[in-house]
């Protein structure tokens, strides 16, 4: 092998002139966290940006899909996807609440909103959905759900950047959602995250959950954590928010490449096409079906033996890793899509800068696997 390898992601970085400034404003305060000046203005480009009022930046998505769940205080059955990863799982253990999964969508691989209701019990008091890859939940199926049993409808949105649905920002569905900015997602921090909430009262909510309960100086009224973001992770926020209309172009560039490409091989079948309005081209996922010459396994072994990196988005289900392949609800019998969509699809590697000559080698192999 003589090409280096190409991984499924390479995180955006803003350079170093951008950031520079944001860096002599921290060493000048020498203010380092604690809603400094820049997370603060962090928070205002952002809920612009997203075309939402109101949101908390956390230091990352999981602990804000944990304090989503202790805002409500949710400690009964949370109904989501074996079909995410691990994160949205340990959430719910990790606020003390219990996770009942459901199966997914065969088409989009989000809840499914029928099964979501098979699955409720008198002890279910949320649903929490994932969009996968940023292709967005049947909103408004779990909506009526979630309304007609009292149930609050959480959304893990770590994909989901950016994406607007029917016009409106999808991140604005549901009791809450919760955004991901680690160095493997559309936008980054480098880590970090954000709970988008509904009205200020609720933000302000927030904002003392991620800040140990605290009021003032006398006063705590709640058993909060520490998920502050730095100011060192809002400033590559802020140097890297006014480029993120250009980076999902490119992204959306690279999906189509790969659409024009692939579409038509016997056996590869693309899932999320390109140039959809409002889509951010999160991933580029690959089902790989028995009329493919390989297996999705044997496809992904052949792209490594090449130095290429694709993955396995989610594989194994979260349901068959072992502190929740007891659970009741994790039986093969009751997540017949899930199960399929676990053992066959592929992610290819995709990011804004992947040079074409390497989408050439990736594509020629999967053209010409044999």
């Amino acid at each position: 092998m003589t090409n280096s390898p190409i991984y499924v992601t390479r995180p955006v970085l803003p350079s170093l002139s951008e950031i520079l400034p944001f860096l002599e404003r921290i060493w000048g305060s020498r203010i380092l966290t604690n809603s400094g000046p820049l997370l603060q203005q962090f928070e205002a480009n952002l809920a612009s940006y997203l075309g939402v009022e109101h949101l908390t930046v956390v230091c990352n998505a999981s602990l804000g899909l944990v304090l989503a769940l202790r805002l409500y205080g949710i400690t009964g059955e949370v109904i989501t996807s074996p079909f995410s990863f691990v994160a949205t799982c340990h959430a719910i253990r990790w606020a003390g609440a219990k996770p009942v999964f459901a199966d997914i969508d065969p088409h989009t691989l989000n809840l499914d909103p029928a099964a979501v209701e098979a699955a409720i019990t008198p002890q279910t008091q949320a649903i929490m959905a994932v969009h996968c890859y940023g292709v967005p939940c049947d909103t408004e199926g779990l909506a009526d759900v979630a309304r007609r049993h009292g149930l609050r409808l959480i959304y893990d949105a770590a994909h989901a950047f950016g994406v607007r649905k029917g016009g409106q920002p999808l991140v604005a569905q549901g009791d809450l959602s919760v955004i991901s900015f680690h160095a493997t997602k559309v936008f980054n921090c480098f880590e970090g995250g954000a709970i988008v909430a509904p009205d200020l009262e609720t933000k302000q909510a927030l904002d003392r959950l991620a800040n140990y309960g605290i009021v003032d100086e006398v006063t705590i009224t709640d058993v909060g954590l520490n998920t502050k973001m730095s100011e060192l992770h809002a400033a590559v926020g802020l140097a890297l928010l006014p480029r993120m209309n250009e980076i999902i172009a490119a992204r959306d560039d690279i999906a189509n490449r790969y659409w024009q490409a692939l579409a038509q091989i016997p056996g590869i079948h693309c899932l999320c096409p390109p140039g959809q309005p409002g889509h951010n081209s999160y991933a580029f996922p690959i089902r790989v079906g028995q009329d493919y010459q390989l297996s999705r396994d044997g496809l992904y072994n052949k792209l490594r033996e090449h130095g290429i990196h694709a993955r396995r988005y989610f594989y194994p289900l979260i349901s068959d890793l072992p502190a929740y392949r007891d659970l009741p609800s994790a039986r093969p019998e009751g997540l017949a899509f899930a199960r399929p969509a676990a053992e066959e699809i592929l992610c290819l590697p995709l990011y804004p800068d992947l040079p074409a000559a390497d989408q050439d080698r990736i594509i020629d192999i999967i053209s010409r696997p044999c």
